[in-house]
């Protein structure tokens, strides 16, 4: 336990922080494996565009760094490219 009553406060808000920060890294797996199931274009871009709006919000609040960020939704638009390519044919 701190002796200092500012430690004491830093520690409950670094709690918070952290369980906020859990859930958004929770939401984003839970996002990536329901687009890894998807099969249907439609459904895809809809997932997508969620799954690429939550990677943005995470890194504006430092929860991910940008690259990762980027790098994932990367890979999100080719999924979703190769499932309307797959759609055409």
């Amino acid at each position: 336990m701190p002796n200092i009553r500012s430690a004491a406060k830093r520690m409950r808000s670094d709690a918070k922080k952290r369980e906020r920060n859990q859930a958004m890294l929770s939401e984003l797996k839970s996002l990536s494996k329901k687009l890894a199931i998807v099969t249907d274009y439609a459904k895809a871009q809809e997932v997508a565009k969620e799954t690429i709006s939550k990677y943005d919000i995470a890194a504006t609040r430092g929860i991910i760094p940008q690259g990762r960020a980027d790098r994932r939704k990367s890979r999100v638009t080719q999924f979703v490219n190769k499932l309307q390519a797959a759609a055409k044919k």
